[in-house]
């Protein structure tokens, strides 16, 4: 499918839910986006839509503590979940953050599927496990950023990206339902295999009308 269908550039911010009851109307189809929160999701979405003041950047983890909606035209959305593991709340808000994340993967119809962002440094942690193990019980298709990946040689990212690609083999077998690619949006390497999946889910439903 031609990624040109969807124009990620237009994209614009709409509004913050602390919540899954307050979102926008579960209708039309929207792409997550989750990660620890020092894994560069915001930069990602940035980069993504070439805009680097649309989804806010901290320099204190974890800070991002709503459901941040982005509408790309009229029926798509993208999705900036809360930034998870690092941030130094008490623990009560991280398990009202879990909370949220859980329903949010496993309840939101229009979900499509969920962009999980890991820095190739460190990935796998338990936290990203979680998030594949709530995706794989919602049945969500998840597509891995291995994000940051201009701090590795090429050797070393590659070898990462097999490593990964192993794991979520073992997950699932058919390769269908689990990707995983490098992306890096310092030097703005990834970006069209990104678009190309983001395109695939957005318009899945659309194309079997």
């Amino acid at each position: 499918m031609d990624k040109s269908t969807i124009n990620f550039q237009l994209a614009k911010f709409v509004t913050s839910a602390p919540s899954l009851d307050q979102c926008p109307e579960d209708v039309g189809r929207e792409v997550a986006f989750a990660g620890r929160s020092n894994a560069g999701k915001s930069s990602a979405i940035n980069t993504l839509t070439r805009n680097k003041s649309l989804a806010r950047t901290s320099k204190t983890p974890g800070r991002t503590q709503m459901i941040n909606y982005f509408s790309v035209n009229e029926t798509h959305r993208l999705v900036d979940l809360p930034g998870y593991g690092y941030a130094k709340v008490p623990i009560a808000m991280k398990k009202k953050w879990d909370k949220h994340l859980a329903e949010y993967l496993q309840l939101r119809k229009s979900l499509a599927g969920l962009i999980l962002l890991m820095d190739i440094r460190h990935p796998l942690q338990d936290y990203d496990r979680q998030m594949l193990n709530w995706a794989a019980e919602a049945g969500l298709p998840v597509h891995i950023l291995l994000t940051k990946s201009d701090k590795l040689k090429r050797g070393p990212a590659k070898d990462t990206l097999v490593r990964v690609n192993l794991f979520l083999r073992e997950i699932d077998p058919q390769v269908s339902l689990l990707t995983a690619q490098t992306f890096s949006s310092l030097k703005k390497q990834g970006i069209d295999e990104l678009e190309t999946q983001l395109v695939h889910w957005l318009e899945a439903d659309f194309a079997s009308d």
